[in-house]
């Protein structure tokens, strides 16, 4: 039953989670995009909308049958995080915090240039050390599968685990560090008294999704049976999802009739 939980119950629910942000920054979007432009709030619909895919498509790694599904979906499936959607993250929360002059412009070629050749590196090396699989449930005629890595190629896995680093938790990093220095330069905090406030709760959104990536690729690396210890990154994107949903729930000021969403 556990394998059936991390692997099928966990994801829907973090799918869910992001999915129902991006609902909530659509509804708040039709009250506060004139004040604070539009493109921030789609920005980040965006974002979360990708992540939602992301996660809800996780089931598909280990119902879909034995080697070599569980590979061609993963690889799918993170080259879809690392190449688009992590850089995507990091796009919208240059939109959402952005400097006076606005978001830089060459941010968004260079987050997705090395999202990509992540992304790409990511997968050659997941062909050479992924062969086989194993089932990890197989109950009521349902029978779960997960890749297995060659444990002759450490080297490649710690390049597999170094890629994932650097996208998506990299930008994960760097998007918290960025909305923190913003925090702090944020001139319109006597108007606007709260998104100091916004920004601490979306700050620690990134924070907790990087560290709980982290975690995991630790586990990963030095862990015997690694596909329950990606529990602790649903867990993760899940307390991230909260702490996110906070953030944008926040009004802008505080009793602001005009902002109430």
């Amino acid at each position: 039953m556990t394998g059936l939980l991390i692997t099928i119950c966990l994801p829907i629910f973090s799918g869910g989670m992001y999915f129902y942000l991006a609902w909530k920054v659509h509804q708040i979007a039709k009250v506060r995009s004139i004040m604070f432009g539009e493109i921030r709030f789609q920005q980040l619909q965006f974002a979360f909308t990708l992540f939602g895919i992301y996660f809800l498509t996780r089931p598909l790694q280990n119902i879909l049958g034995p080697y070599p599904m569980p590979l061609i979906v993963n690889c799918v499936r993170q080259l879809f995080l690392m190449a688009y959607v992590a850089p995507s993250i990091l796009v919208a929360i240059f939109h959402w915090a952005p400097t006076p002059s606005g978001a830089p412009k060459s941010s968004k070629f260079a987050a997705y240039a090395v999202g990509s050749l992540m992304g790409i590196i990511f997968v050659l090396i997941n062909t050479v050390i992924g062969s086989e699989s194993k089932v990890i449930f197989s109950s009521y005629g349902l029978t779960l599968y997960d890749g297995v890595w060659q444990s002759t190629l450490p080297q490649l896995v710690m390049i597999h685990l170094i890629c994932q680093l650097i996208s998506p938790v990299g930008f994960l990093i760097l998007a918290s560090s960025y909305i923190k220095h913003r925090r702090y330069e944020y001139t319109l905090a006597h108007i606007y008294n709260q998104m100091p406030l916004k920004w601490k709760y979306l700050e620690a959104s990134c924070y907790i999704f990087g560290l709980s990536f982290v975690l995991a690729g630790v586990g990963v690396a030095f862990g015997g049976y690694y596909t329950y210890l990606w529990s602790i990154y649903f867990i993760g994107s899940i307390a991230s999802g909260f702490f996110a949903l906070k953030s944008i729930t926040i009004p802008p000021r505080k009793a602001p009739q005009d902002l109430q969403s």
